[in-house]
């Protein structure tokens, strides 16, 4: 991958990005987004931390604070942390608006990534988690140019005529559906692995693909089975990430997956492009 700016274009190169892009984002009140577990828990628990076991890592954190208050609490609390906050579009996101690749992946709750879009029409599909109606763990959505607005589409509509976007954690629009708590992701995951996580188009289209991991903490076993089960079939790819060292965990799924680490910040990498 000698051009990746041309790579990401032809949609060879799938960009996948994770919380730690807005590592540098302050919002208008001055405030940060979560860019990492820690942050994330203190965002949900209003700037208290929790015990140690906790605070492993936030998927655990808010599956106790679930327990505690109540389900419509944790989705009210992660639709806060975003629509409560005024930002300028991160630059990872300001990057690939210029792009617009074919096919990219956003793990992300808030709306940054739709506005990559926002002016051309695109298929929209998002995560849900612990429903009843069939094994389906997605929502899948088209975007109206004109109405400026998503519209609920059958899985059987999905091609590679429009840009692809898929949250697979859910997003706070149209619609707040969050892959946030750790029955959340057992859920998801579970039905992931029998293969009713993404539309039968998808799971042809993304083979032999190539991925750029921008701001994916490899560090806990939950992303790096997300990766894993949104990636199978992958050809190669790039992880970027700003360490001291990898742990032997990340090593490890970076020498499985065929991927390429590099020791930098993701806006940083991208601007050097």
């Amino acid at each position: 991958m000698d051009d990746i700016k041309e790579e990401l274009r032809s949609g060879n190169l799938v960009p996948f990005i994770g919380m730690g892009v807005f590592k540098n984002t302050i919002c208008e009140d001055g405030t940060t987004l979560p860019y990492d577990s820690d942050s994330m828990i203190l965002s949900l628990n209003n700037g208290r931390t929790m015990s140690a076991r906790l605070m492993y890592e936030y998927s655990r954190a808010a599956m106790s604070l679930e327990q505690r208050k109540g389900r419509e609490f944790i989705v009210g609390m992660t639709n806060h942390i975003y629509a409560s906050k005024k930002y300028d579009l991160p630059f990872v996101y300001q990057f690939f608006k210029e792009i617009k690749p074919r096919y990219m992946i956003d793990t992300n709750m808030d709306d940054s990534s739709c506005k990559i879009y926002e002016d051309v029409e695109h298929f929209m599909i998002t995560g849900v988690s612990r429903i009843m109606a069939g094994y389906d763990r997605f929502l899948l959505y088209k975007f109206d140019t004109a109405l400026k607005e998503y519209k609920r589409i059958a899985k059987e509509e999905l091609n590679d005529s429009l840009p692809i976007l898929f949250k697979p954690m859910g997003c706070m629009i149209p619609e707040k559906n969050f892959i946030v708590s750790d029955a959340d992701f057992v859920d998801w995951l579970t039905e992931a692995m029998g293969g009713y996580a993404l539309p039968p188009f998808l799971k042809e289209y993304k083979k032999d693909k190539s991925y750029l991991f921008l701001g994916v903490d490899f560090s806990r076993d939950t992303f790096r089975m997300v990766a894993h089960e949104i990636t199978l079939d992958l050809k190669e790819g790039i992880v970027v990430s700003k360490k001291d060292e990898l742990t032997k965990k990340e090593n490890k799924f970076v020498a499985a997956h065929n991927l390429k680490y590099i020791n930098e910040e993701s806006d940083t990498f991208l601007k050097g492009l």
